[in-house]
Order: C-alpha cells, then structure tokens, then sequence
C-alpha cells in the first residue's frame, strides 16, 4: 500500500445513508454516485452516537463518547463538557506532528472554547454562529456581496411548534446559488487545493457543509426540483408508537411536529433532498479541480456525515432517544486510485471514528492505545479479516430533551436497543426493516433477545464502558 497519500474529507451535516446508497432514495447525487463508482461504498456505516458534538469528537479520537466525555452539544447550556480534555490525542495534532498540512473549512461544533486551530488544523473559515463563535467569513462573503437576509425573506416557510418554540424547518433561500453557504465551502475548498497543487508533502484537508441538517433553506433550482407529491410516505411513517418507550411519542410534540400531516412532511423532505442535490454539485466542483490539478492519483478521498436525519420517519423531525438506522447509519464512501477498487463494497460493520485509524494507518502514523476504532483499510482491500466484528455497537446520552442513557447493538439481521429508565427495544430487520414492531416481549424471539443481551455486555466490556457494571443486572 502506498503510504502518506493526501486525504481529502468531505464531511457533512445530518446526511441519512440512503440518500446517496444505491437504489435506495430517488435524489439526485451523480457526484456521490462517482466516488461510489470509483471506490468502496460501505453498506454497514454508522455513527457511534446520533449527536453532533458527540459524533464529531469521536471521529477526532477514535474513542466513543462515555471515554472522550463530549456527552451532548457543546453549544447548549446544558452541556456536561464544553471542550474536549486537553490529554486526550486528536487526529488533527498527530497528522500535523508527522508532516501533514492540515487544513479545515466549515462546520466545527466540537470544542466550544477551542477551534480547529487547537487541534493540529489551519482554519479557513465557514462555519455558522449558533454552534461556533469563532468565526464570521461566510457573513463576510455575503457582505461584500451586500446580501443580508432575513429569515422573513424566506418564502415558503415551515415551521414546527408555535409561539416561543416555533423553529424554522424549510424554505426557499432567496438568493443565487453563488451566495449560498455550501457554494461558498466549495470556492475556499478549491482555493486551499489550488495552493497545494503546488506545495510539498502530503495534505490533510477537511470541508464540512453545514448540510443537509435543516432549516433546508436552499436557492433555487434546488428549492423546487423535487416535486412533494412524487415524494412516498417512509416505510416507518406508518408508526403507531404501540409497544414503544414512551419518550418516542413524546418527543414528536417536544419537537412540535406532532400535528404534521404527510403533505407537510413532503413539502419539507423535498426541501432536504435538494439541498442534498445542492452539496452534491459542490462536491462535484471539489473532484473536477481535484482532477483538473493533477492531484486524483495521490489523494485519497472520503465522503461521510456525523449521523443522519429523520425528516419524517418514524413520524420524528431531526434526531434524538430513538436509536433507528435512519440516524444512526451513515454513508462511507473511499476513493483511492491505485488502492481501493473502482466499484467495490463492503457488508461488513464500520463506525465513523474508526476513520481515526485509518487515517493514522495511512500516515504510518503509531496508533494510540485505548482507542475504541480500527483502521478499515483491510476492507479497502477487499480483505475482511476473521476477527471483524459481526455486530456495531452505538450509545446516546441525551441532548436538551434530558440526560439519559441508551446502548445499542446491532447484527444484520437482529437491533437490540437498552433504555435505561424504559422498556428495552427488539427489532427483527430481516421482518421488518422499518423497525415498527417491538419484540422485546415477544415469547418467539426470547432466545434472540438473550443473545443480543449477550452481545451488547461485550461491547460494554470491550470498550470499557462506564455503565457496564450495572447494565448487565438490568437485562
């Protein structure tokens, strides 16, 4: 394997995986589609933990959140940590002390005292206000452009809840697709690769849209180029909530979207698939200069998101205490011309902060001890070792909703999810892969929920869990 190739990272915001899998959603992605076609599509991706803060920390260490200690949201007040402990290794400070130019653009959302700058990166800017308060280049941009919109300016709004906790959804962005955010992340992306077309040694570069994570506010054409009448209700739309832990039920009216209707939901997954189709055609901006600048065959190029979005699903907005694969898997994709095999994919089970370790393997990097990843390049290779985990194991802590804990493990064909102060959840995906019914008290299936009981007290053995004292007691 060639070593200390340039990685390039595009990161994003709240993507589902079946918005860019194949044959899953109807969206537009022909740019997502060739790195697919040109590299490894992973089919079992996800997310350790289904917040943002909590996921992203995770992929800068390799650790899950109960171990780096980012629980929930940096931003909020409710935050049990605002910055990541100064002794734990990042990603971006070992690349940086082994050679790698290390460069940053867009959404940060993990140290809230501490930006990229800490942590090994030079920072370009991009990012929003409300999670980060570091930065203002993206409000410069648009300045200099003398466009200053309000959200009253945007046409076509939907809101969830009302009064005081009324919070925009979706809209139509009135402005040209150059003033948009996303387009902005791409420009200062191409500018960084333009100056590394002609630097030394290896770059590790990183563009995170603050996208598709709603409000899907997005311009034209992309407003308006999904119909929401073409748009079918989700599998799991059909959620009645019977059998499920109580939270579920009420987190549709903390949300506020307790009274939408299908017709409301569509007119807002129309908004969130084109602006999916929006980044798509920046990242497609991204690979045409990647090409243009005699940069393809030594870069290696990877395309993930920190979790997904429910937009709909299970009758939810956003995401939170229900640990479904609809914000829980994620899309992976890696090109590497030379490396990985145009047109491949992988089955087996993969986390986002197992990229920690890949990238390290990659630098001929020492990898730390204690991490909770493993480099996935045997699987770039088409080689799944023996001892590959067989099962994904995932936790949440809570967000502003309450603090609470919550373990899942999931196999390909069984989901067993541990609620702490509730019923636990079982769910048959070979059955019934929307996840609707609750198996967890089903006589037929006490042997499967004994194993995945079993499955899930080793992983919280095996990484050291905080709560594996107690939880095995419970189950």
């Amino acid at each position: 394997m060639p070593s200390r190739p340039n990685i390039l990272l595009l990161f994003t915001d709240q993507e589902r995986a079946d918005l860019v899998a194949p044959d899953e959603l109807p969206v537009d992605t022909p740019n997502i589609d060739r790195l697919r076609e040109e590299g490894q599509w992973f089919e079992s991706a996800f997310t350790p933990t289904s917040i943002c803060t909590s996921a992203r920390a995770s992929l800068l260490t390799g650790l899950y959140p109960h171990a780096h200690g980012l629980l929930n949201n940096s931003h909020e007040a409710d935050a049990i940590r605002t910055d990541l402990p100064e002794r734990i290794p990042t990603v971006g400070e070992l690349l940086a002390e082994s050679g790698y130019d290390n460069t940053y653009i867009g959404k940060w959302h993990v140290s809230h005292e501490r930006g990229p700058g800490d942590f090994g990166f030079r920072y370009f800017g991009g990012s929003d206000i409300h999670h980060d308060n570091f930065d203002v280049a993206f409000e410069y941009y648009r300045e200099v452009r003398g466009i200053s919109i309000e959200e009253s300016a945007v046409e076509d709004r939907i809101y969830a809840g009302t009064g005081a906790n009324k919070s925009l959804i979706a809209g139509t962005d009135p402005v040209d697709v150059e003033a948009s955010r996303p387009y902005f992340l791409a420009d200062v992306t191409i500018s960084a690769l333009e100056r590394w077309a002609d630097g030394e040694g290896p770059f590790f570069h990183r563009t995170d849209f603050l996208g598709p994570h709603h409000p899907y506010v997005i311009p034209e054409p992309y407003a308006s180029m999904y119909d929401p009448s073409d748009i079918e209700p989700w599998g799991s739309y059909a959620e009645t909530f019977d059998g499920k832990p109580r939270v579920h039920e009420q987190y549709t009216e903390y949300r506020g979207v307790d009274g939408f209707d299908w017709e409301t939901w569509s007119r807002a997954i129309a908004k969130y698939f084109g602006f999916m189709t929006l980044i798509d055609d920046q990242i497609g901006r991204i690979l045409d200069a990647v090409d243009a600048l005699g940069l393809t065959d030594e870069t290696a190029v990877v395309h993930t998101s920190d979790h997904g979005d429910f937009a709909g699903s299970h009758r939810q907005f956003n995401k939170g205490p229900l640990m479904y694969d609809e914000t829980y898997r994620i899309p992976l994709l890696v090109r590497w011309p030379g490396v990985v095999a145009s047109g491949s994919h992988s089955e087996a089970f993969v986390r986002l902060q197992d990229l920690m370790a890949t990238f390290l393997e990659w630098a001929d990097i020492e990898q730390p001890s204690g991490l909770h990843a493993r480099s996935i390049q045997p699987l770039l290779t088409g080689q799944e070792p023996d001892t590959w985990p067989r099962s994904v194991y995932a936790q949440y802590h809570g967000d502003e909703f309450g603090l609470y804990s919550q373990r899942m493990v999931r196999t390909h064909q069984y989901k067993f999810v541990y609620n702490g102060p509730d019923r636990n959840e079982l769910y048959d995906l070979h059955a019934d892969p929307d996840e609707l019914q609750n198996l967890i008290d089903h006589p037929a299936y006490a042997e499967a929920r004994t194993e995945m009981a079993d499955r899930l007290t080793d992983w919280m053995d095996r990484v050291d869990d905080s709560l594996r004292g107690w939880v095995p007691n419970t189950l």
